[in-house]
């Protein structure tokens, strides 16, 4: 399968395993970006985005919760603007969150994933996750699952209706609309929450993953993965349905390619500015290191660290640079990594899904081979 697309000198391994990885059906259809010191150095692409049809320039993928880290620069564009305190309770901008002994709970909870709400404890079908105001109501009447602030519990798929919620009451709009309005256009687009009409036809086709390496039957039906990922299961077909793309499901349902989200990522690792476009300050940005969360994820079963909004370097994820790094992935393999020792953001976005958490080897062999060549 061909490759589209530039690629600097010195990044060619990159090149080179993306086309092995199309070659030997790793990848169906993927694309691939660098931005290195200002400037976008890897801008690959290649494959099928669905049968027949190939992977163009402007194909778009569901990149699952590489969604959230869009939603963390989204909400740390209006701290920035100071219609938000990260320190806040979550209840001066969403009064309901308060019930049922939520009222403590702070923004920070909610970006470090110590909420104490990972999930929903009444059944909700994908519709109703749709509708972002009535499910976002069913998570502040949620009692917590277990006491906010006290350990990491991921925010599967409700990470993105928290943070909405705080969003809306902040700053009157929903989180979609800021991430589109004040941070993609002004960089050239490339991720959508929310994929308009006009634009469905250029989203690839996601490819299932193979059975998952997990114990499922060995964690019992009160674990709070167990919890989550069947209230409601996202099926393959559901998220290549059009009512799901045309949905703003931020912690997961976000569609890019490597190219836009990299772009915008790489206001973090670039000092807050990129092509004379200034979001963040360098102040904003150190709240990102801020450890929020670190052990034992009570949902995902390994080991994480969490900043604000962001992963930081740690176990589970072998293959992420060390340093002043934060990074986040999605279900499956897609990954955004942000490094600002070295003014680098790489972001790669496949349809095809590997079982893929938080690693997994055709991710990492990604990551390294980019990082191996910014570093030389």
């Amino acid at each position: 399968m061909s490759i589209e697309g530039t690629c600097a000198d010195g990044f060619e391994p990159l090149r080179d395993l993306l086309e092995t990885n199309l070659a030997n059906g790793e990848d169906a259809g993927a694309s691939i970006a660098v931005v290195r010191d200002g400037e976008l150095v890897v801008d690959l692409w290649g494959g099928e985005a669905r049968p027949g049809v190939a992977w163009a320039r402007d194909t778009i993928t569901q990149v699952w919760s590489v969604t959230k880290a869009m939603g963390a620069l989204t909400v740390l564009t209006q701290v920035e603007k100071g219609l938000i305190d990260l320190d806040a309770p979550v209840t001066e901008y969403w009064p309901a969150y308060g019930a049922q002994g939520k009222e403590n709970v702070l923004v920070r909870h909610l970006l470090g994933h110590t909420s104490g709400v990972p999930g929903w404890t009444p059944p909700i079908r994908i519709d109703e996750i749709l509708d972002l105001e009535y499910s976002e109501g069913v998570l502040a009447d949620e009692t917590p699952w277990y006491e906010p602030g006290s350990a990491p519990a991921y925010q599967l798929v409700c990470h993105g209706h928290l943070l909405d919620a705080v969003v809306r009451g902040a700053v009157g709009r929903p989180l979609a609309d800021v991430l589109h309005d004040q941070v993609m256009a002004p960089l050239g687009g490339g991720f959508r929450l929310g994929v308009p009409d006009e634009e469905l036809d250029r989203c690839a086709d996601l490819i299932a993953p193979p059975p998952s390496g997990l114990d499922f039957g060995a964690m019992g039906p009160d674990h709070f993965l167990i919890r989550t990922i069947l209230n409601p299961l996202l099926s393959i077909d559901a998220c290549n349905g059009a009512a799901w793309r045309q949905g703003a499901v931020g912690g997961a349902g976000g569609h890019g390619n490597a190219r836009g989200i990299a772009r915008a990522q790489a206001l973090i690792s670039h000092g807050g500015e990129v092509d004379g476009v200034r979001l963040l300050s360098e102040e904003t940005i150190d709240r990102i290191f801020e450890v929020q969360s670190e052990g034992d994820d009570l949902l995902l079963g390994v080991p994480v660290r969490f900043g604000m909004g962001y992963a930081l370097p740690m176990s589970s994820a072998p293959a992420i640079p060390e340093g002043r790094v934060c990074w986040w992935t999605g279900y499956g393999g897609a990954i955004v990594v942000n490094d600002l020792d070295t003014r680098t953001t790489f972001a790669y976005a496949p349809n095809k899904l590997a079982d893929h958490m938080v690693a997994s080897p055709r991710t990492d062999g990604y990551v390294r081979a980019a990082f191996a060549a910014v570093r030389g």
